[in-house]
């Protein structure tokens, strides 16, 4: 059985106003710290070995959804509360009154690096926040589809974006003027449709290019699909992988990949052109 959940529903008053170098509550430990655990996309099995002892010595654990399922294992006799439920100050006020007994763990979705909520935490805790990089969503997806996302004369230049942000920013490039040839694109949080998205795409590449959509990596329920910009709504059909025909309107956990090189053959001429220009050179130094 995994650690209980204790979790408050927000209040009905508007979030407070984030506060920078929250002070440690008297009598709390100074040794005391809020760790925030690069968690990758949910499979524990890519936790960190140091984020692992941290985890290990944190008797409180906030972790969202579906985490507290997956890193059951790590969660045992613990408190695990969601932080998604509070407000910003309701939540700093809580940490502070926690680690006035022990220390408290973050496990970040993805990593703190990218499309990451907790950084005013991070900023109101000062000294007591430790940040402890993990695997995040974009190498765990390069791993699974065993791609380099940049190739010498195939891809020369990867771009993280997600259209749900750019649409907070007036003339914002859109997706398909972020597509180019010679563009691996990493797409958080769509919103798009996706035959709308890949219309949009084959504009800004100029011809179809491989796809490719990763649905709850490393989770339960993990569907990956690829294909073109041709054929890739015929693969997915009727399956929701972006939110949003349901009432649930949250950001999906789905990464979408697109560009040559998901799809490039590269043989070892360049290793050998490295060994013979640049290794074997270092070697002699």
């Amino acid at each position: 059985m995994h650690g209980s959940r204790r979790d408050r529903q927000p209040g009905a008053r508007p979030e407070g106003e984030p506060r920078v170098s929250h002070p440690p509550a008297q009598g709390a430990d100074p040794l005391n710290r809020a760790y925030f655990l690069g968690a990758g996309p949910g499979d524990p099995d890519l936790l960190t070995l140091r984020a692992a002892r941290l985890l290990a010595d944190c008797a409180v654990v906030y972790a969202p959804t579906p985490f507290e399922e997956t890193f059951a294992a790590h969660l045992e006799h613990k408190t695990v509360l969601v932080p998604f439920n509070y407000y910003f100050r309701e939540l700093l006020d809580l940490v502070d009154l926690q680690l006035e007994s022990g220390s408290v763990a973050f496990l970040v979705p993805g990593d703190l690096t990218f499309y990451s909520p907790f950084q005013s935490l991070v900023d109101a805790l000062g000294d007591r926040a430790v940040v402890v990089p993990g695997v995040g969503t974009a190498n765990a997806a390069a791993a699974h589809l065993k791609k380099t996302l940049d190739l010498p004369a195939v891809c020369n230049r990867a771009i993280l974006a997600s259209p749900r942000t750019l649409g907070d920013t007036p003339g914002a490039p859109t997706m398909g003027e972020l597509a180019a040839p010679g563009v691996t694109l990493l797409i958080y949080m769509n919103n798009i449709p996706l035959p709308e998205l890949a219309a949009q795409l084959r504009t800004g590449y100029g011809r179809s290019v491989p796809i490719a959509i990763l649905h709850r990596l490393g989770l339960p329920g993990e569907e990956v699909v690829q294909g073109t910009l041709d054929d890739i709504v015929g693969k997915v059909g009727d399956r929701d992988f972006f939110n949003l025909a349901g009432p649930d309107r949250r950001p999906a956990l789905t990464l979408v990949l697109v560009g040559e090189s998901l799809a490039a053959v590269t043989d070892g001429r360049w290793w050998d052109h490295r060994r013979e220009h640049i290794w074997k050179l270092r070697g002699a130094e």
